[in-house]
């Protein structure tokens, strides 16, 4: 079993470490569980459920979220508690003035990222689902990627089991960072822990639909499933273009539909008709 490793050192159970770690840093008031209904975070809250620590899991509505995903929270996982944001991702585009990008990821800042302050968060980061680690820097700095930065959902291999976020006043412990996904699926298999049957879909990520972060290719396949999702979009894009236009700011779109055309297919932050003017944010 890949959970279970000989090594120079002896066995070495991966389970009994993750529980390990849950209970070496349990708090006075318990753990803030950041719960995005992913196979990761169903192996989480197994794994802190038989560690017997307390914690309160969360899931950070962000109004693009796969609706499969929130029924199977709801009917599998109904004690975790769903966070409303205070305004929805087509509210926030409009004031935003300007698309999501891979770039300027203002989304998962304000609809993900303003819960569990002053908490013990545990994620279920792993090294294993990183997409930047040559370019990754620096431990968890939340702000603009040209210092380093990086989102508590980042997976990136300069990310440590426990972290300090100070801007953010969290601490994360990260109690899976070294498993692989087919670790993470062993343990599924083996506990019989339901999960979100979209993975049985083809879906190798579960986030907000239209996220830039899975590339265009990624990006059509959600629309292709969620077809209402690309139609809301577009309608918030035209919105966004008429409120730019109304403030006197410079745009190269004319309609929602020319923003989304580039938007799904962005090759670099060059080819962004308003990267110069990301000021106005």
């Amino acid at each position: 079993m890949a959970l279970v490793e000989n090594t120079l050192f002896g066995v070495k159970d991966k389970i009994k470490i993750a529980i390990e770690r849950l209970k070496a840093f349990e708090p006075k008031d318990g753990y803030y569980l950041a719960f995005s209904g992913g196979k990761d975070s169903v192996v989480i809250k197994e794994l802190a459920d038989m560690a017997s620590v307390r914690y309160d899991a969360h899931y950070s509505l962000t109004t693009v979220d796969p609706p499969e995903l929130v029924k199977f929270i709801k009917s599998q996982h109904p004690d975790v508690i769903i966070d409303k944001p205070e305004e929805t991702m087509w509210e926030l585009i409009v004031r935003k003035r300007m698309p999501p990008t891979r770039i300027v990821r203002y989304c998962c800042d304000l609809l993900k990222e303003r819960h569990g302050i002053g908490r013990v968060v545990v994620t279920g980061v792993r090294w294993a689902e990183s997409t930047r680690r040559k370019t990754a820097r620096g431990l968890v700095n939340i702000g603009s990627p040209k210092t380093g930065a990086i989102l508590n959902n980042d997976n990136i291999e300069s990310r440590r089991m426990v972290e300090s976020c100070y801007q953010k006043q969290k601490t994360l412990l990260n109690p899976i960072i070294d498993w692989s996904d087919d670790e993470v699926w062993e343990f599924i298999e083996k506990y019989n822990v339901e999960y979100c049957k979209l993975y049985d879909e083809g879906f190798s990520r579960l986030g907000c639909i239209g996220c830039p972060m899975a590339g265009s290719e990624g990006m059509e396949k959600d629309f292709e499933r969620w077809p209402m999702y690309k139609r809301f979009y577009i309608r918030a894009f035209q919105k966004m273009i008429e409120k730019r236009k109304a403030d006197g700011l410079k745009t190269d779109w004319e309609t929602g539909e020319e923003c989304m055309r580039w938007w799904i297919n962005e090759k670099t932050p060059e080819d962004a008709p308003m990267y110069d003017l990301l000021e106005d944010l």
